[in-house]
């Protein structure tokens, strides 16, 4: 540095506070940029493959969102006395003392109109809505004793997903690469996928950062289109270009790094240069063209468009090439019964059943090319549905379900996880759960112990506190781990 500036700098406010060990400033600034940084195994590469805590059953996650929650009295959790019930009023002892979403006064008990069997040698109750995931029940686990503390959509979604009901937490996805990094080079270790259109109701907080470092976050991925918006390299610069201009950014941000030691530079530095190497590869794994007709079939997918079929074949495809995490949103599971499409009969069939394809395609084909045995596969919404008809809807000829998060079902594969097996249950009329409750911070301990974690201990210091997924909550539950 020319010793002009030198002697410029030394009179700035920002370089004394830097620079002044004795004084209050300088002592708060080295405190905050010591609670930001994170334990970094390589320091060219946040994203670097690390070691788990223990042994882990599952390398990779790939987690299938139904954004709105599924009416799981209509899918897995089958109850004839509620059927025996059905269109009588809603016993006090339910009611009392509880809010809902839509509902007020007495409802009406609502018994399931699809046809329920139990399936595989662990006897798993299943509906017609669901048929094509009748074929692998002997691989899945199905939870029926879920619960969760929110009954709106957003705050259910980031409670699930960040164990915090309001944004600002890491998501699992982001806790997840923190742990483990990640195995590819030329892609992210954290992809995001989103079919209907719609984007869930918690928004980016299902899959951002927090306060770790923003290389952890989710990168939203398209199935349609450019894979990545402004991925490409503008008109009239090559690609030889490209990377003279990010060897000069990258110069400049390691001179930056030197000086001031922030996490967020090296996250700069390894942003820029994977972007660099997806230019090349995201549009290779995005393409299902070259899966061979019957892939594509078996999982219902059509090459250029942005549906939850071929977000399942990507999802695949991407865990197969190294990425850690997969994150599956899919809209359109809010069966309040205000229009013919949340009707728990025939629109619970229209939208479970391809859906339910796609599902049972990605388990059979993740178990036919051994990637199933260490691929923990997860789904499921925010929260249940109520076993009474919604309130806006008490009199109407379309049946529908409120928000209700005492008792909700939720389905695993893979990863650790006991195949063909049912855990938990609630009441005869699914109000409560009545065995093995399964919070969504013992769900968040679990799919942490699987990938090799000992939640209590997969931390990060920030603003002076060690904070975990699972904040002060959760236990591991072993009834479910192979």
């Amino acid at each position: 540095m020319h010793p002009a500036l030198e002697r410029l700098q030394a009179v700035t406010r920002r370089n004394f506070l830097q620079n002044s060990s004795l004084g209050m400033g300088g002592l708060a600034l080295s405190s905050l940029l010591s609670d930001a940084r994170a334990e970094d195994p390589k320091p060219g590469n946040p994203l670097a493959p690390r070691k788990p805590h223990f042994a882990a059953k599952a390398k990779r996650v790939i987690y299938l969102h139904m954004s709105g929650a599924p009416p799981h009295l209509d899918i897995f959790d089958y109850k004839p006395a509620l059927q025996k019930h059905d269109g009588k009023e809603c016993p006090d002892e339910y009611l009392k003392g509880k809010r809902f979403a839509f509902t007020a006064g007495v409802p009406k008990l609502l018994g399931t109109r699809q046809a329920f069997k139990q399936r595989g040698r662990a006897s798993i109750w299943m509906s017609d809505a669901i048929k094509p995931l009748h074929e692998v029940a002997d691989d899945v686990t199905v939870i029926r004793s879920m619960r969760t503390d929110e009954f709106n959509h957003a705050p259910a979604e980031l409670l699930l997903y960040t164990g915090f009901a309001r944004a600002g937490r890491p998501s699992l996805g982001a806790w997840t690469c923190y742990g483990l990094g990640s195995e590819s080079q030329n892609l992210p270790g954290f992809v995001v996928l989103i079919s209907s259109g719609v984007q869930p109701s918690g928004g980016q907080g299902c899959w951002g950062s927090g306060f770790l470092p923003s290389v952890f976050q989710g990168v939203q991925c398209r199935s349609k289109g450019e894979p990545v918006l402004y991925l490409s390299d503008p008109p009239g610069l090559d690609r030889d270009m490209r990377r003279l201009g990010l060897d000069a950014l990258k110069d400049l941000n390691e001179i930056q790094e030197k000086d001031l030691g922030h996490p967020e530079t090296r996250t700069r530095i390894a942003q820029y240069e994977l972007a660099f190497r997806m230019q090349l590869s995201a549009s290779e794994v995005m393409d299902i063209s070259k899966e061979p007709a019957k892939v594509l079939e078996a999982y219902g997918a059509k090459p250029g468009a942005g549906s939850f079929a071929n977000n399942c074949l990507l999802a695949r495809r991407l865990v197969e090439r190294g990425v850690r995490f997969v994150q599956l949103f899919d809209w359109g599971w809010d069966f309040h019964g205000t229009n013919a499409s949340e009707d728990i009969r025939d629109g619970l069939t229209k939208k479970a059943t391809p859906t339910a394809q796609s599902v049972a395609a990605l388990i059979t084909d993740l178990k036919g090319r051994g990637l199933l045995d260490d691929t923990l596969v997860v789904w499921g919404g925010e929260f249940g549905r109520t076993p009474f008809r919604e309130g806006r809807t008490a009199t109407g000829s379309i049946l529908g379900r409120d928000h209700y998060p005492d008792c909700f079902s939720l389905m695993l594969a893979g990863g650790g996880i006991r195949a063909g097996h049912t855990h938990g249950a609630s009441d005869d009329l699914g109000f409560k759960v009545a065995s093995d409750p399964v919070h969504v911070h013992d769900l968040q301990a679990t799919l942490m112990h699987c990938l090799g974690f000992d939640h209590e201990k997969l931390t990060y210091r920030f603003q002076g506190r060690d904070y975990r997924l699972t904040d002060v909550h959760g236990k591991v539950v072993n009834e479910i781990l192979a």
